[in-house]
């Protein structure tokens, strides 16, 4: 019999030991801080949704020693603020990462420097909905718009009362050294 898995409490030794395959889809809206890069005049659609799917294993390394694995995929669509117009531009977030598990936080962040791979802390009980999450926030556009924006960019008007340009002091000061005997 097949274990199943809660992909918001995976343990994720077991999960590489089973050679487990999570897929789903999250609601945009329970992705808080993706929502929050949203434009905040476009809600996403109802029952839109952010993909993703999990594939565990144990490898071996060099050594011989098992390591644990975790494959993930992740997309989503969303209306992000243009930075030209300032309007809503959609924008296709992928994402796809491999994640090397090791005991403890120590070991972690020396195979992190050492290697190109990303490792992360063996975990009874890591919540894939905020690795999804995480990796699509870092799978934003850095500056979101549009190829071509869908209204005309309107410069700024110019301020009411604005007034006349008023003559420099020096100016005044040059006039003056100009008369100047010599």
């Amino acid at each position: 019999m097949k274990r199943a898995f809660d992909p918001l409490r995976l343990d994720v030794e077991a999960a590489c030991r089973a050679g487990a395959t999570l897929e789903g889809e999250w609601p945009l809206a329970d992705l808080a801080r993706l929502m929050a890069s949203s434009h905040p005049e476009s809600p996403p659609a109802p029952g839109a949704a952010a993909a993703w799917s999990v594939r565990a294993e144990r490898r071996a390394d060099a050594a011989g020693s098992a390591q644990c694995w975790l494959h993930l995929r992740a997309s989503a669509s969303l209306a992000l603020v243009c930075q030209r117009c300032l309007g809503p531009v959609e924008a296709e977030l992928e994402a796809e990462r491999s994640f090397l598990f090791v005991h403890g936080e120590e070991q972690a962040e020396a195979l992190d420097a050492e290697i190109e791979d990303d490792v992360l802390a063996l975990t009874r009980s890591l919540d894939l909905r905020e690795l999804v999450e995480d990796e699509l926030l870092l799978a934003l556009p850095l500056v979101p718009r549009h190829d071509r924006c869908p209204q005309p960019l309107v410069p700024p008007p110019d301020p009411e009362g604005f007034e006349e340009e008023r003559p420099n002091p020096f100016a005044a000061l040059r006039g003056l050294r100009r008369r100047a005997p010599e």
